[in-house]
């Protein structure tokens, strides 16, 4: 079998499969991309499909799935079934939550308290403090920082760019003029960029042309798949899954303020939530 490209440990989760998928299907080929698409394509038949039924739909011989496996830092087809199980257990208990929510008082509050709060256990879980403390360290350094999010992501956007405005000035939020905005990139400045599924186009573009115009960029995303991933130096994920239709966004707003607060500590910005001194000509005599 020819080398995927994978490293690092081995997924945890069918979401980090996916996602380590994602990112190197464009290294594989032949009988190695059927594998990846039907383990993308369809996690609730594999959790329940044998090795021969999937060498079958795939083409190849069961030892490929087996070095396929391997090669993912998976001891065997096996354990891929059993992330997809889980994964599928999950999606059930969620659909469960959804109908006690909608049918009983009190549901809907006491589900999305248990999902928000393990969407921050796992987000702050799996937390690479390497990335973070590089993260800091870019922000803090950087002779301007630029932070933008759309859609959605637009409030994260606009507190994240707040709280580190007091932290370290000249912050600059993006997305009122855009054409205009990004004449003034250079050298030695910093890009935040926030998206969740569904991406904002338009945010990785600017990160795309942000990185070619030499500025560092730092992606606050959902999984390594995000096409944020791919611009950015450094990426932080948060977890989204909500009850109901949109995405959560509390994971991606409590890392926005943990990194603020972080980037305030390592300039010794002790209090900048304090109000500002009163002006004079608030006040008569």
């Amino acid at each position: 079998m020819e080398d995927t490209g994978v490293s690092g440990r081995a997924p945890g989760s069918y979401a980090e499969l996916a996602a380590m998928l994602k990112r190197r299907l464009p290294k594989l080929g032949g009988g190695q991309l059927r594998i990846a698409h039907l383990l993308l394509a369809d996690p609730e038949g594999t959790a329940f499909r044998g090795i021969a039924a999937a060498a079958r739909l795939t083409e190849v011989r069961e030892s490929s799935i087996v070095r396929f496996a391997n090669a993912l830092g998976l001891p065997g087809y096996p354990a891929i079934m059993e992330l997809c199980r889980v994964w599928l257990a999950e999606q059930a208990r969620l659909a469960r939550r959804t109908e006690n929510a909608d049918g009983s008082p009190g549901g809907l509050p006491s589900a999305t308290f248990e999902q928000e709060r393990t969407n921050l256990a796992r987000s702050y879980g799996r937390l690479d403090l390497v990335e973070w403390w590089r993260a800091v360290e870019m922000l803090s350094e950087a002779s301007r920082v630029y932070v933008i999010g759309l859609r959605d992501c637009a409030a994260v956007a606009g507190l994240l760019s707040l709280r580190l405005g007091r932290a370290r000035g000249d912050v600059r939020r993006l997305g009122d003029s855009l054409v205009d905005e990004l004449r003034d990139f250079a050298e030695r400045e910093v890009l935040v960029a926030v998206s969740i599924r569904r991406y904002a186009m338009e945010t990785v573009r600017v990160a795309e042309h942000a990185r070619d115009r030499g500025l560092q960029v730092i992606a606050l995303t959902d999984n390594a798949a995000s096409p944020l991933r791919e611009v950015a130096e450094v990426a932080l994920f948060a977890e989204t899954e909500a009850v109901g239709p949109a995405r959560s966004l509390t994971a991606c707003f409590s890392l926005a303020q943990a990194l603020a607060a972080e980037v305030s500590l390592r300039l010794g910005v002790t209090h900048p939530d304090e109000s500002p001194p009163a002006l004079d000509f608030f006040y008569d005599g």
